[in-house]
């Protein structure tokens, strides 16, 4: 029987991947370069934005050494386009609800980091439902490594056998699949409604 359910943030509760994408093409255009969406969604969706500019350092997209200045760039973008992309949903408040009721102890585990990851949750009007809430900067390994679940379940104090994660992007199932619990592997934030769980409640 679980007793434990982790979600991961952009593309299951929120419907901030193109958020993102957007926040960071903003960041890369000053520097006369962007990401292409089919890009996006094959290579990049799920990746910490520091591996994102990263891996275009290595590909000479951009030139070496910008790193920390686009990614400041980026996040004060992302945190302007969080009300536009993350609006209180009913459906996952309904969601969350049913769950802490059901007596479900619940984490969110999310690449973006600590301090986007609470604005986020704050303005879809879910950071309050979660036990336990980890970004990026709080772990040693990012996703793809199951480090931040890994670290979840010690938390929560629940083992791999008594957890499930909800996850969409490959990056974040792979973490997932790694940390040893039950995946259930979304669409999108379409897919997490409390039908979801229909199962174990």
């Amino acid at each position: 029987m679980y007793d434990t359910i982790l979600f991961d943030l952009d593309g299951v509760l929120v419907d901030m991947p193109n958020g993102h994408f957007e926040a960071l093409n903003r960041a890369l255009s000053l520097f006369g370069t962007s990401i292409h969406p089919d890009e996006h969604i094959e290579l990049f969706n799920g990746l910490p934005t520091r591996k994102k500019i990263g891996m275009l350092e290595d590909q000479q997209r951009i030139p070496k050494g910008l790193c920390e200045l686009i990614n400041d760039i980026k996040q004060q973008y992302t945190k302007e386009l969080i009300p536009q992309f993350c609006p209180p949903e009913y459906s996952k408040i309904i969601m969350l609800q049913q769950l802490k009721r059901s007596g479900y102890k619940l984490g969110c585990c999310s690449n973006s980091i600590k301090e986007t990851l609470h604005l986020m949750l704050e303005s879809a009007g879910l950071k309050d439902f979660f036990d336990f809430i980890i970004g990026n900067d709080e772990v040693q390994n990012p996703k793809p490594a199951p480090d931040m679940y890994v670290e979840a379940m010690k938390r929560l104090d629940s083992k791999p056998d008594k957890t499930i994660i909800v996850e969409d992007a490959p990056h974040g199932i792979i973490s997932a699949k790694a940390s040893g619990a039950t995946v259930y592997e979304v669409r999108g934030v379409e897919d997490v409604h409390i039908g979801l769980f229909a199962d174990i409640i």
